[in-house]
């Protein structure tokens, strides 16, 4: 059986950890390669880091954090934000990063997905996608948002996600806005129907606020990984903590 995978999530902004609700509202949680080091240590199965403000400010994107950072730390590191072309991918890719993720760009041009798929593989080409509920005319939507959580785009959350794994996507996190930073729990009913409606690994994101919530959406969300931020930057509850939580419930978890 599988393990499932446990994975801090470090937003960049300016060169500092930050974490805010909902995509606004940030406040600052600490030196980036201090943070890797921690989770290092705390047995974590993979970091995770996004340039927050890189697709809104039409900033390049942060290699030389990354290769500082790969200095300090084995564990797979997935990095995005401000991933506009295939050289984009490249260099983080150069610098260390073990996967790329691609949201913003990637709903403007699906075709960079594909092409960075046949150029590092499907398992280095993540779909990172912001996904909100919304209601028009009384009735409930999921779409893509974009832009760091900052524009609608009117696409379809379910229609995205199979287009993206066609195009060669080998993994999606699924950040749900209205949950973000919220500690209230995962949203279950749009992982569980994501990660249903694909082949590939699906990781949870937006909303962990304790080791139950993450229990929840390893089985009723489906999810085959967890991320999350503020129970982990602020040490409410360390990741050692929550993989033993799970493995005393039956989860598959890599202890250290």
């Amino acid at each position: 059986m599988l393990t499932k995978r446990i994975i801090p999530c470090l937003d960049v902004d300016a060169g500092r950890v930050v974490k805010g609700v909902k995509f606004f509202d940030h406040v600052d949680a600490g030196d980036p390669v201090e943070q890797a080091k921690r989770y290092q240590n705390d047995g974590a199965d993979e970091l995770v880091f996004y340039d927050i403000t890189a697709s809104h400010e039409g900033r390049q994107i942060m290699a030389d954090l990354v290769s500082r950072v790969v200095e300090e730390i084995f564990m797979p590191l997935t990095v995005g934000g401000g991933i506009r072309t295939l050289d984009d991918a490249m260099r983080l890719i150069q610098a260390g990063a073990e996967k790329v993720s691609l949201n913003s760009a990637a709903v403007k041009n699906p075709k960079l997905l594909a092409e960075v798929s046949r150029k590092f593989g499907r398992c280095a080409t993540v779909l990172g996608l912001d996904a909100n509920r919304i209601t028009i005319d009384g009735i409930e939507h999921w779409h893509v948002f974009i832009n760091g959580g900052r524009v609608d785009t009117g696409v379809k959350v379910m229609d995205w996600i199979k287009q993206a794994e066609d195009l060669g996507a080998g993994e999606i996190v699924l950040n749900v806005m209205n949950a973000d930073g919220t500690t209230d729990g995962y949203d279950l009913e749009m992982t569980a129907a994501v990660s249903d409606a694909v082949k590939i690994p699906v990781v949870a994101s937006g909303g962990a606020g304790s080791p139950q919530h993450i229990y929840d959406v390893l089985t009723s969300g489906h999810a085959d990984a967890a991320l999350a931020a503020t129970i982990f930057h602020f040490g409410k509850h360390p990741v050692p903590q929550v993989k033993q939580f799970l493995a005393a419930r039956g989860v598959p978890v890599r202890l250290v």
